[in-house]
């Protein structure tokens, strides 16, 4: 008996090791020589190498009904072992199969639309562990699997706080999915997750963002249905990443421009059509008013005339249109925005032809440098707090008055006259 065990279990180690050389050489042939993708993945090493470790566990079922002299007890203990690492493997080797398909899925997908067969094949590899630890424990202790579920129902309630997240997160992922929701590579933001940055990877219970400091967060896949968030996905995919920036101007700055200030405008060849123009309609205007009021049709309020806040604005926005990385396909304006204690504030809405941000940076930059040092050239100030600087060179320029002459004689002084 002893002699009979011993080669049996020889037999099954070395059972193992033919079969995984004749499935190396026959199928990894085939799979070779395949074109299909459908081969290929169902014969992966990684499949193949989980499905050896079967044979010694089934050659041990077929072969232990051999061993002589072997009472019924430890021969019914051994088979049940052996019947339950074969299921054990078998399941092992389903999950391995089914973990090559969600990778092959997401590197043939372009799209990133296979994102809920990884949180599917997730959902069933859990299934699959519990219906064959329900098999093994009902092999082991010689009972049928009925038995081990119906003493299982007492703790239903458990099992269903137990795996609440997982039936949550699988039901968000499909509605991810389906309603194409979130992708690998999309930049999102969840300011109340601490996220801020590109997602590296989605699962059956988490989604993975690198954030933009390297950073890992960890975000509960239910979270992206139940909560809000922002997919910068739209944006990377319009071709334009938007500015939206304001220049603060004094308002003591604003005035009009006279005669000589519009000729010398009249030079800078952006606004030279604008200022054309401009000085047709005004003068039609006055023209007009001149027949209707008379000799009041003179005073400056009866008047139309240019402000250089408005020749700002003008020069600004044909700067804008003037850039070959500013898009001209998407919104482009420069509109005044309701006036504050802090200034007038000029906003530039329009959008680089870019999406790159270092790029995009360095465009609002660039735009931003120039608007702001052609000010002074309309007669304009851009609005600043006062610094200690301006405090000092205030001070500098006050002279206090000088101290009063104690009297020590105790006369009283004569009175001072006055104009």
């Amino acid at each position: 008996m002893s002699v009979a065990l011993v080669l049996l279990a020889a037999i099954a180690l070395l059972s193992r090791f033919v079969v995984a050389v004749m499935l190396r050489r026959a199928l990894g042939s085939l799979r070779e020589r395949s074109q299909s993708r459908l081969i290929k993945t169902f014969l992966d090493d990684r499949v193949l190498e989980r499905l050896t470790k079967i044979v010694p566990s089934l050659v041990v079922q077929l072969g232990i009904g051999l061993v002589p002299f072997l009472p019924a007890t430890p021969a019914l203990v051994i088979r049940n072992v052996a019947f339950a690492l074969t299921v054990l493997h078998s399941v092992r080797a389903i999950s391995m199969l089914l973990k090559v398909i969600a990778q092959r899925s997401e590197e043939f997908d372009a799209q990133h639309r296979s994102s809920a067969l990884k949180s599917v094949t997730q959902l069933i590899t859990i299934a699959l562990y519990c219906a064959a630890l329900i098999v093994i424990i009902a092999t082991l202790i010689n009972r049928s699997p009925v038995v081990v579920l119906s003493s299982l129902g007492a703790l239903s309630a458990v099992l269903m706080l137990v795996f609440k997240d997982t039936i949550l997160s699988f039901t968000a992922g499909i509605l991810i999915s389906s309603n194409d929701m979130l992708r690998s590579g999309d930049w999102i933001e969840m300011p109340q997750a601490g996220a801020d940055g590109a997602v590296v990877d989605i699962s059956l219970h988490t989604i993975k963002v690198q954030n933009w400091d390297n950073t890992i967060t960890t975000i509960p896949t239910w979270k992206l249905v139940s909560e809000s968030y922002k997919n910068w996905r739209g944006m990377s995919e319009s071709g334009g990443r938007r500015i939206k920036r304001s220049l603060w101007i004094d308002a003591s700055t604003v005035r009009f421009l006279t005669e000589s200030e519009i000729q010398k405008l009249d030079d800078i060849e952006l606004i030279r059509d604008y200022l054309v123009g401009k000085q047709e309609e005004v003068n039609s205007t006055n023209a007009a008013r001149k027949k209707t009021l008379g000799e009041a049709a003179s005073l400056p309020a009866n008047q139309r005339r240019l402000t250089n806040l408005g020749t700002f604005r003008a020069y600004a926005l044909a700067y804008l249109k003037a850039r070959t990385d500013i898009h001209n396909g998407m919104t482009l304006m420069v509109r005044q925005m309701e006036s504050t204690a802090n200034g007038i504030p000029i906003e530039v809405y329009c959008f680089t032809s870019t999406t790159a941000w270092a790029n995009y940076e360095a465009i609002q930059g660039d735009i931003f440098d120039h608007l702001i040092a052609i000010l002074p050239d309309l007669g304009l100030r851009q609005f600043q707090t006062p610094t200690g600087a301006d405090m000092r060179s205030m001070l500098d320029g006050f002279k206090p008055l000088p101290l009063a002459t104690p009297n020590t004689d105790n006369k009283p002084k004569a009175p001072v006259a006055t104009n």
